[in-house]
């Protein structure tokens, strides 16, 4: 039986390119749905699939997700003595979610380089990597039913979801024996396939479990397009070594590293909010009557 999965590698060196202007001076994972960045969000799910570690790769200009997730002592004291008590706990509360490291990624060597770096710091333990950039609704539980499914084979599980055939080409896509329930074992991967030549169209989303022998398989993969190296490319080697498994889910996900994704998860997140949700939801009704 595999040991539980207690650390996770969040990967948040990207510039941000699909958000200029904003992301010229804010890091893209800084900014918010409504008020809590929404790298937080990904932290919150880890924590709530029972991963108490957590490793942030940054890059240049991403100090503020440092400081972020760091005490915080003149904002406190001023809270304090504000008398502003829910805020204060709000902002404590961000420190204490896990035990938070980073590492820098000097260079855009792409993602497999970047995983590969968290070698030193996940060691000889199974661990799970999660893309800022996918936003996944708690309801959805994603990441949990990964870590069961890891339980359960030993094996890396890659998150699947279905997409349109149009759209194949925005994902890495696998080729995969028959499902057993919401599982799939995976044959093989294509990195952004013309649709004419996906195998599949199941995508890989941005949630990964993963076997420490993924380090090997990266520092075997040769670089890529534009010199990088691709976590996909390494996953395929990794599938001559020992079995990968895909958990398939069908809702919950949202891509904000997508400006309409951003906007749908924004509203989405603030629709349920006791504070906000029946005032905002009231307007929303009146904009679309007024259209």
């Amino acid at each position: 039986m595999p040991r539980s999965v207690r650390k996770a590698v969040i990967p948040a060196a990207g510039l941000g390119t699909r958000f200029l202007p904003a992301t010229k001076a804010v890091p893209k994972e800084m900014l918010p749905l409504v008020d809590k960045p929404s790298i937080q969000y990904v932290v919150e799910e880890a924590v709530a699939a029972g991963i108490t570690d957590i490793l942030i790769i940054t890059g240049r200009g991403k100090r503020d997700v440092e400081d972020h997730f760091d005490r915080s002592v003149e904002l406190e004291a001023f809270l304090r003595e504000a008398g502003k008590e829910e805020e204060l706990n709000t902002v404590r509360a961000i420190s204490g979610l896990a035990q938070i490291h980073f590492i820098r990624q000097g260079q855009p060597l792409g993602l497999g380089h970047a995983i590969g770096l968290a070698r030193h710091h996940v060691g000889d333990e199974s661990f799970a990597v999660m893309l800022p950039d996918d936003l996944c609704h708690p309801k959805s539980a994603i990441l949990s039913g990964m870590l069961v499914a890891h339980q359960q084979t030993g094996a890396s599980v890659l998150c699947l979801k279905q997409v349109d055939h149009r759209e194949v080409s925005l994902y890495g896509c696998v080729a995969f024996d028959g499902y057993n329930g919401s599982m799939v074992q995976v044959r093989d991967l294509v990195e952004k396939p013309a649709p004419e030549d996906a195998p599949s169209d199941l995508g890989v989303m941005g949630r990964y479990v993963l076997t420490p022998a993924i380090f090997d398989a990266i520092a075997a993969t040769r670089p890529g397009r534009g010199g990088e190296i691709q976590l996909t490319d390494a996953i395929r080697g990794l599938l001559d070594r020992e079995p990968v498994f895909g958990y398939t889910f069908s809702e919950g996900r949202f891509d904000v590293g997508n400006k309409l994704d951003f906007l749908k998860a924004t509203v989405a997140f603030a629709l349920e909010r006791d504070d906000l949700g029946p005032e905002f939801r009231s307007f929303l009704e009146e904009v679309v009557r007024g259209r």
